[in-house]
């Protein structure tokens, strides 16, 4: 079996830290990676993985691919975030990979139902994107705040169920996809620029803007509007007092009374109908729902703002009781998911992919430039099943990856005082 990349058969910090940085200068230059795409060998024609997570990524067209590259078959489960959470704790005999958001992850590892994963068995570890590691894009980035993926992607040793505090041989997940979230707006109902996350809550779009119903995600864009007003600064938006929760539902509560919120949306397809009806003209999105609004011939943006973005990240984690030839055929999928095919479908739907390197190959130069660099398409952009996303002459809102990862606020979070953060948000909802 012939695989292009780099094979590890050992790991050290340093050399991790040292490819992770390279890995900021070089990957979106030419020709990192070289070579034939990866050739698999089918030796787990009789092996099903059962895998739950979010609709995000639980795609019918990535188990077809696996099915055909490996001879694994997946049963996929999507669902939404909370969900999800419930699922992997409460039932943990019911999958074998379990797709969580980083954020999550830190209500279930700690339960023992995720085994934490050998880092040399993964054999483009030291390629993935330095966020994950470092938690900077660039040596010279700052840590955004919240839960950074680099506070969570780490534990102590193989039956440890501490994180930790730097890069050893041990994972709690191999990262996969990740994005920069911001607004979505309807650029020919709004009516004037917009600039700031304080936008959402202009009386002008009164009873037309709408909020994301999911508390560890809602309150985080409630957060950003907050220090936007100058109402409030916090030391950290992604680990809030509990007065300064009380502080931001309370200005939830009276932003509602007032008849701002048109709805508050939890699936995908809900932001996508009321973007796509008028009812709302600003709210929070979600980069492939502005894709969705814009294949049906509506205008939509992703608005970049000067506060910057709110971002996230998921990776995929092997449940605790796996072991011998499904722990195997495990590590053969998550080879698999990083080696090009998935990054590149996944970056065709305006997320981003761990390992930047393998994607490029399986992306045309026009598709690299207009995700990946900024730059301007030179012919149609399609979509992973073939329709036409953008225009030739089409700009990526918000520009190139470094522009918008390199503009993180802060990352999607599970707070210390988390149940009482979602208490107060549901006093929020039914107020």
């Amino acid at each position: 079996m012939k695989k292009s990349g780099t094979s590890r058969t050992g790991f050290s910090r340093r050399r991790f830290l040292k490819s992770g940085a390279a890995l900021a200068g070089t990957a979106l230059g030419s020709g990192a990676v070289t070579g034939l795409p990866m050739v698999w060998a089918k030796k787990f024609d009789n092996i099903t993985l059962r895998q739950f997570g979010t609709g995000t990524s639980n795609l019918n067209a990535i188990a077809e691919k696996c099915k055909q590259d490996l001879g694994i078959t997946l049963e996929m489960t999507a669902m939404d975030t909370d969900a999800a959470v419930q699922r992997a704790v409460t039932q943990p005999q019911s999958y074998e990979i379990a797709d969580i958001e980083y954020f999550s992850i830190k209500k279930v590892f700690p339960t023992g139902v995720i085994q934490p994963m050998a880092v040399k068995r993964i054999k483009l570890f030291d390629k993935i994107v330095p966020i994950f590691i470092t938690g900077k894009l660039t040596p010279a980035s700052k840590v955004a705040q919240g839960t950074a993926p680099h506070t969570v992607e780490f534990v102590e040793g193989p039956h440890s169920r501490k994180f930790a505090k730097h890069p050893t041989e041990w994972a709690t997940m191999m990262p996969t996809i990740y994005n920069a979230d911001t607004l979505g707006i309807r650029p020919d109902l709004v009516g004037r620029p917009i600039t700031k996350w304080s936008d959402l809550v202009d009386p002008a779009f009164k009873g037309k803007a709408s909020i994301l119903n999911i508390p560890g995600i809602g309150i985080m864009d409630a957060a950003m509007v907050m220090e936007s007003l100058g109402k409030t600064k916090y030391k950290d938006k992604g680990n809030m007092t509990r007065e300064e929760i009380d502080k931001t539902i309370a200005f939830l509560i009276e932003t509602k009374k007032a008849g701002q919120f048109r709805a508050f949306w939890k699936s995908f397809d809900e932001s996508v109908n009321l973007m796509a009806s008028g009812e709302v003209v600003i709210q929070s999105m979600w980069s492939p729902a502005v894709a969705a609004v814009r294949s049906k011939g509506i205008p939509c943006k992703y608005q970049p703002l000067a506060e910057g973005y709110r971002s996230w990240a998921s990776g995929l984690a092997i449940g605790s009781h796996v072991k011998g030839v499904q722990l195997e055929a495990a590590y053969e999928y998550l080879n698999w998911y990083i080696s090009g095919w998935v990054g590149a479908y996944l970056n065709r739907q305006g997320y981003y992919s761990a390992v930047l390197e393998t994607a490029k190959k399986y992306m045309s130069a026009d598709e690299w430039g207009y995700w990946m660099e900024g730059k301007a398409a030179q012919g149609d952009i399609l979509s992973p099943e073939g329709k036409v996303m953008e225009k030739a002459g089409a700009v990526r809102d918000g520009g190139s990856f470094y522009e918008r990862m390199g503009h993180v606020e802060c990352w999607n979070s599970v707070m210390d005082e988390d149940r009482y953060m979602v208490q107060k948000w549901n006093e929020f909802i039914a107020a």
